[in-house]
């Protein structure tokens, strides 16, 4: 996750979200926003 630009992990993210793929994958999607400090950038609801 490290290789992907900060444009390109939120949109994975979102589509993750979207495709309700398993929670465990998206919470290293998660983790990685949180990591950059990205986390302002995400909706407060993944699943909303």
């Amino acid at each position: 996750m490290e290789n992907l630009s900060d444009e390109l992990l939120l949109e994975s993210y979102y589509t993750a979200c979207e495709l309700s793929l398993s929670p465990d994958f998206i919470s290293l999607f998660e983790e990685e926003i949180h990591k950059r400090s990205l986390s302002h950038k995400i909706k407060q609801s993944k699943f909303g």
